[in-house]
């Protein structure tokens, strides 16, 4: 199995007894801190960082942190080595370490704390048949070709899943894409209709694919059947000889929004009923604003179309990277009625030096765009009779956004806290904030 880590990336043997999958617990804590184990008869001692764990062989039961621990299955004594059922690693590991552990059990990955690198991937705005993909942490996948598809296998690199394991694009060249995860490694395939190749850029954070160019003297794949061919010849003329294609010229990059819901994955946000976490509710407006910016014409990213769990930072590089006219963060409360529209409450002191911009103050030039921005969603609000106010608040990472950025924090509309998850107040409040973006298009293209 693979152990990904704030200290460490390492693989460790996985043993099967009596039909069950079994690890040696002493191996999988060496890499992580002080550890130590020892045995007296049938019981086996482990301490940790001060921490002791005890273990009995034979036995579903441990002390761990002088609490009692159920292990699913039998520990095992081995000439001195510890063995613990697989199917209890995550919750027996986060018990030891205090800290947050995942396991994906069926593909035999661990992650120990926040180390998860995720990714986004759209078609590049700018240029046709172009698939960008961003990582929060470099990337050095093994990339591997065939007709139809382009592999990529993530062997040492924490990458999970995005939303969902099947991506699908608005592109006739590269339609999907899926993700996949098996034998401690992660998967992602790009399905296209020709021969394609991958680039590195970003410090190998961003990916980017696209049809291979054609070499001199290859002829370009063929079409479609049934799509005609522009000054074909007779059967009986000779073809031209065929040369390299001159580089296609990209288009003008195209406008387009990011939309960013707030929390998601461990971070649930603020519980707003018993059953309803903040997070949920961001994630419904994010879909329902997508949906009516795009029927206005406006493409749309979403940092996280699932339950993800993504940092600060790395809301605001996904976002830096893709380069978007606008950058829009959900957030949901329980408080109050209606929306409140935040823009960036910059902090003193931070200074750029050279073409690098200071992290904190990043939006110092984009500000009164944002602001811009805020107003006409609350003015498109305030038509529509869903009440609507403008704040400045240190709300990161509205600071660290390279273009226009507002925070949208949504309330319920006044008849219940049930009713802000409806779809109804969605799309209400959904298509109020798309209309206040398209009223400012032509501000937001000129400030790009």
């Amino acid at each position: 199995m693979s152990v990904y880590s704030l200290v460490a990336d390492y693989s460790l043997p996985v043993v099967e007894r009596d039909g069950q999958d079994y690890t040696g617990l002493l191996e999988v804590l060496e890499p992580l801190g002080n550890v130590s184990a020892t045995t007296e008869g049938s019981h086996w001692r482990l301490r940790y960082n001060n921490q002791a764990a005890d273990f009995t062989a034979g036995s579903n039961r441990a002390d761990i942190r002088r609490t009692n621990f159920d292990l699913h299955g039998a520990f095992r004594l081995e000439n001195g080595r510890g063995l613990v059922p697989l199917t209890t690693l995550g919750p027996l590991l986060e018990r030891i370490l205090g800290g947050p552990v995942t396991f994906h059990e069926a593909s035999r990955r661990v992650f120990i704390g926040s180390v998860a690198v995720h990714f986004t991937a759209q078609i590049n705005p700018g240029i046709a048949h172009s698939l960008v993909m961003n990582f929060t942490s470099p990337v050095n996948p093994r990339i591997a070709t065939e007709p139809g598809q382009l592999q990529m296998l993530f062997s040492r690199e924490p990458v999970v899943a995005p939303g969902s394991m099947s991506l699908t694009f608005d592109d006739k060249v590269i339609p999907s894409a899926n993700y996949a995860e098996e034998n401690g490694t992660a998967e992602i395939i790009v399905r296209g209709n020709v021969p394609l190749f991958a680039t590195f850029s970003n410090g190998n954070r961003t990916i980017t694919i696209s049809p291979a160019p054609l070499a001199v003297g290859q002829a370009p794949a063929p079409a479609p059947a049934g799509t005609p061919s522009a000054g074909a010849a007779t059967p009986s003329a000779v073809p031209p000889p065929v040369a390299a294609a001159p580089p296609a010229l990209p288009s003008p990059v195209q406008f387009f929004a990011v939309v960013d819901a707030s929390h998601g994955g461990t971070e649930r946000g603020e519980a707003l009923t018993d059953e309803l976490a903040e997070k949920d509710v961001t994630l419904g407006f994010a879909r329902a604003l997508r949906q009516e910016l795009e029927a206005r014409g406006i493409n749309t990213l979403m940092l996280r179309d699932g339950d993800a769990t993504l940092g600060l930072d790395q809301r605001a590089s996904l976002t830096n990277v893709a380069n978007p006219a606008i950058y829009i963060c959900l957030h949901a409360s329980s408080q109050g009625h209606g929306v409140r529209i935040y823009t960036a409450l910059l902090p003193t002191g931070g200074s750029d030096v050279g073409p690098f911009l200071s992290w904190d103050t990043a939006q110092s030039p984009f500000l009164s765009l944002s602001q811009a921005v805020a107003s006409s969603l609350a003015l498109e609000l305030e038509t529509k009779q869903v009440p609507a106010r403008i704040l400045l608040a240190p709300q990161r990472p509205l600071n660290n956004i390279t273009a226009a950025a507002v925070a949208v924090e949504v309330a319920p509309p006044g008849t219940g806290i049930a009713d802000l998850n409806s779809p109804a107040y969605e799309h209400l409040v959904a298509g109020s904030i798309a209309a206040g973006v398209l009223s400012v298009r032509g501000k937001l293209e000129a400030g790009r």
